[in-house]
């Protein structure tokens, strides 16, 4: 029925590292039935932060099967049965990425005992499986080694199905008659835009996810508010549209958002204009910055889900460029700033410094979040590993996003912008490419002439 899996790996991102372990316990629901467990060859070096958290070394997996050596026992062992793990979600999207790269669709159905444990048993200070195991009197001598954390997974499931013997992954009570199971079994665990459609295949909902499967499957278990159920109960089909890349589908929500305007995403609070950090020039001709709720449609330099993480943001770039605190309005005195005393602003609060002096170095320091007159072209992850997906911005407008071949030359800009899907340009679309990019990574950005 279970297939109890740990991996351990040299690192965290299942796009770029590799599984150097992998434990699987074949379990009843009662009692293990089966163990097994090998080192792997990464074919990579294991970093060093790496060895020292698991003990696996280099050394370790010199002479270690490759996955591809135990791709077939690992399929055998969990077919037909469901993944059980800690954070579940992170050795299956390794396993995934694995069998991804051996040209295999590997699929198979999960279940979270972290979730399990928060919802049977709560108010508990860490769900984390090391402090759950010192909690519930789990006994674990080998920490961070597939075998030692599959053991107390198992030993931790065992409990859980003692408080509630009858475990499911969704159940449909509850749910729109006419939505069918096998639509939810078959939702992807990639990056994308996600529908929900009412009995008249009107779309009432729209949002996007790195795992589209996991993010719908949280709203079909999700009964913390009214208008939550009330989503929940009049989802009759779900539709999706893969984008690979995270950027990618964010601009296709807020697009596709603007054009269905669905009942229930209206009222929904867009985090993503809550605060921004916009510029004007004073009286006396010093640039300054400033924090604040949307400003009556004026494009902000950056947007933040919170003021603290806005003033957080503003505090490290007023350190790194030596501007002024009350200027940037971190620090309210009729006088000079508290920067200023200890030697870390040059006095454009007391007009010491000259305008044009300060105002470089905030223009030097905002730079890199403008793109008003801007022409790039960004790279990122496809929907499959053949092909990348693209964003192009002309002229400081947001064109649109489109796929290419992995192969094709990003030097053949006049052949890419005929990849491009156009999109309209406009303040949001704007807000989410500055704002991913000031804050994740993308493969590349690539400037044009």
């Amino acid at each position: 029925m279970y297939a109890i899996v740990d991996v351990e790996t040299t690192g965290l991102n299942p796009r770029t590292e590799k599984i150097t372990e992998i434990a699987i316990f074949l379990h009843d629901g009662t009692k293990i039935t089966h163990e097994y467990t090998t080192l792997i060859n990464p074919e990579k070096k294991i970093p060093y932060r790496i060895t020292q958290m698991t003990g696996i070394s280099n050394k370790m997996v010199e002479d270690a099967p490759r996955f591809c050596d135990v791709a077939r026992d690992i399929l055998d062992l969990t077919e037909g049965r469901t993944l059980v793990g800690h954070h579940v979600a992170f050795d299956y999207s390794f396993l995934r990425q694995e069998y991804g790269s051996l040209g295999y669709d590997f699929h198979r159905e999960k279940l979270c005992t972290v979730r399990m444990s928060r919802k049977l048993i709560p108010h508990r200070r860490s769900y984390g499986l090391g402090n759950l195991c010192k909690d519930l009197d789990i006994v674990n001598p080998c920490r961070h080694r597939a075998a030692g954390d599959a053991m107390a997974t198992a030993r931790l499931f065992e409990l859980l199905v003692s408080i509630e013997p009858a475990i499911t992954f969704i159940s449909l009570r509850g749910l729109n008659s006419n939505l069918r199971k096998e639509i939810i079994d078959e939702l992807p665990e990639q990056p994308g835009v996600y529908y929900f459609y009412d009995d008249h295949g009107n779309i009432i909902y729209i949002g996007k996810s790195v795992n589209i499967s996991e993010r719908v499957r949280s709203h079909l278990s999700d009964n913390l508010s009214r208008k939550e159920q009330e989503l929940k109960y009049r989802i009759a089909d779900i539709g999706y549209e893969l984008t690979g890349s995270e950027l990618v589908a964010l601009l296709l929500e807020s697009s596709e958002i603007k054009r269905y305007q669905p009942v229930f995403n209206t009222s929904q609070k867009r985090t993503l204009q809550n605060f921004g950090l916009c510029s004007f020039t004073d009286t006396d001709g010093y640039l300054q910055l400033k924090i604040s709720r949307d400003e009556n449609g004026v494009m902000p330099i950056l947007t933040f889900n919170s003021m603290m993480a806005a003033r957080e943001f503003l505090f490290q770039l007023v350190e790194k460029h030596e501007l002024c605190q009350k200027m940037c309005g971190l620090y309210k005195t009729q006088h000079a700033c508290f920067a200023f005393h200890v030697r870390k602003c040059r006095g454009a609060c007391i007009q010491k410094e000259e305008p044009a002096s300060y105002n470089q170095r905030v223009e030097q320091a905002i730079k890199p979040y403008l793109f008003d007159n801007e022409n790039f072209l960004i790279i990122d992850t496809g929907r499959t590993n053949d092909e990348k997906a693209l964003v192009m911005v002309e002229n400081g407008k947001y064109l649109g996003f489109g796929y290419v071949d992995s192969g094709i030359a990003t030097s053949d800009v006049e052949f890419l912008r005929t990849c491009i899907r156009p999109f309209d340009d406009n303040r949001d679309a704007r807000m989410i490419i500055r704002g991913y990019l000031s804050r994740n990574r993308v493969e590349r950005v690539v400037q044009l002439q």
